[in-house]
């Protein structure tokens, strides 16, 4: 009956060194404001310079987005008051931000894609951050006036399928792209939802409502869902008009419910006016030909595992979803293993190990252990089931691969003659056996092979193993 209208608006810490309007550094989680100066505290006559690393990282975000990087643009003041903003206003870009008119596809899981418009994006200063203690309440300021791109959408997604895998590229990008760390949790990559409903075939973009700073994918889909149904009930109650209105409102994770927290300004609530205190931003023609040579992004580096380690679609989009998983699959392929056995190694072994605080970046066994594990399987050192107790063992042990398999002693043994022998040992202490299976009874072979792995103490070659016993049984 409804249609979804969903847009979103993403606000990413730039990782610079230094603030955007002065020298303090951005790392705020250093004690309590001791990361300002009288520029960030806006102490009065003192004045805001741009760190220029901020316009780099915008031409990189542009360049991806397939966007117009404006070469000059204008910084604007945004007038609200929060506790933890010293300046009682912020220093943006509302008439000509540094970047409008991008794109950005999302992939379904049936080979499906939509494009996704970007408006634009810009840059801002981020304020404080509030810290409540019981009845009081404190403000840090180590945060004040840390580079933001502010990227914001047309209402182009339909569904909360939608937006999370919009966020989840664009969160992937910036990865890529290494201009912010993006991390949900701590507040570097964090998101507004703007939702509406709609008839479905009415074009009209009905009352939009802002679901504010939720940090993490699956909160994102779970407001969406709470929201779209409490804007569906007013409508079908017939009270959409008195009780929707243009408003920001919070995620309740533990009620799982949207609540009311404030009404939504309009551009002119905010009184914008030209930033008197700094110069026009510009991008020279040396900066954009440096910075808009980007690296290779998700998209482009999931085609070409297609084509060049013969990886399916699904697999290879999973590996390059993230920049370290897929950095961690490329060295593992430097040492020639298929692209087949390096994802399953990965994706499904490793992965399954990693539990806790422990992530591919920090894993006990890095890229180049496992490529060699992988290795090892394919030129039959080692089996693949003895290869899981090696890597469980390289878990918890710093050594390389072959001293593992020496000291777990799983070697396999190869040498035909030495597995023949046990052949013959087990086909002849089992002469009954061996009627039965000419006899007819075909599934007894796998007790010969059994009995050899057994008798080998899991060492023999399986491939030789079978290869050698279908003949000796004729």
């Amino acid at each position: 009956m409804f249609e979804v209208v969903i847009g979103l608006e993403v606000h990413v810490q730039l990782n610079t060194k230094t603030k955007l309007f002065c020298s303090c550094a951005t790392s705020f989680n250093h004690k309590q404001n001791t990361n300002t100066c009288p520029t960030c505290l806006a102490l009065p006559g003192a004045l805001p310079v741009l760190n220029q690393e901020v316009l780099q990282k915008a031409v990189m975000l542009g360049t991806a987005l397939g966007a117009t990087v404006n070469r000059t643009s204008y910084f604007d003041r945004k007038s609200y008051f929060y506790p933890d903003s010293p300046t009682a206003y912020q220093i943006t870009q509302f008439y000509t931000p540094v970047i409008q008119n991008g794109t950005l596809d999302i992939n379904f899981e049936d080979g499906s894609k939509k494009t996704i418009r970007v408006g634009f994006a810009h840059i801002e200063a981020d304020a404080g951050k509030n810290i409540h203690e019981g009845d009081i309440s404190k403000v840090d300021l180590n945060r004040a006036g840390t580079p933001l791109l502010e990227i914001v959408t047309q209402p182009d997604m339909r569904s909360a399928e939608e937006a999370v895998l919009y966020l989840k590229k664009l969160h992937s990008i910036i990865r890529y792209l290494d201009i912010g760390d993006a991390n949900m949790q701590e507040g570097s990559f964090r998101v507004d939802v703007n939702v509406s409903i709609r008839p479905k075939g009415d074009e009209k973009l009905y009352t939009r409502v802002e679901v504010k700073n939720i940090n993490s994918f699956k909160f994102i889909e779970k407001a969406i869902a709470v929201e779209v149904a409490r804007q569906s009930e007013a409508w079908e109650d017939g009270v959409y008009d008195e009780e929707i209105s243009q408003e920001t409102r919070l995620y309740d994770q533990e009620k799982n419910e949207t609540r009311s927290m404030r009404g939504k300004e309009e551009a002119a609530d905010y009184r914008y006016f030209p930033e008197p205190d700094l110069l026009k931003a510009v991008v020279t023609d040396e900066m954009f030909e440096k910075y808009s040579q980007i690296p290779e992004l998700p998209d482009a580096k999931r085609d070409r595992f297609v084509e060049e380690f013969g990886l399916n679609e699904y697999n290879a989009g999973v590996i390059t979803s993230s920049v370290e998983m897929a950095h961690f699959f490329e060295t593992m392929m430097a040492k020639g293993i298929s692209g087949k056995n390096a994802t399953t190694w990965l994706t499904v072994e490793l992965l399954a190990r990693l539990k806790g605080e422990l992530t591919i970046s920090n894993s006990p066994v890095d890229a180049e252990k496992l490529g060699t594990l992988v290795s090892r399987i394919e030129d039959q050192t080692v089996s693949g089931k003895a290869a899981k107790e090696v890597l469980d063992y390289l878990m918890e042990h710093d050594i390389d691969v072959d001293s593992a398999i020496d000291t777990l002693g799983l070697k396999q043994v190869t040498d035909t003659g030495a597995i023949e022998a046990i052949c013959d040992e087990i086909i002849a202490a089992n002469p009954e056996k061996v009627e039965q299976y000419k006899g007819g009874k075909d599934k007894l072979f796998g007790f010969f092979v059994g009995q050899v792995m057994k008798a080998s103490q899991g060492s023999a070659n399986p491939q030789a193993v079978n290869e050698l016993l279908k003949a000796k049984l004729g």
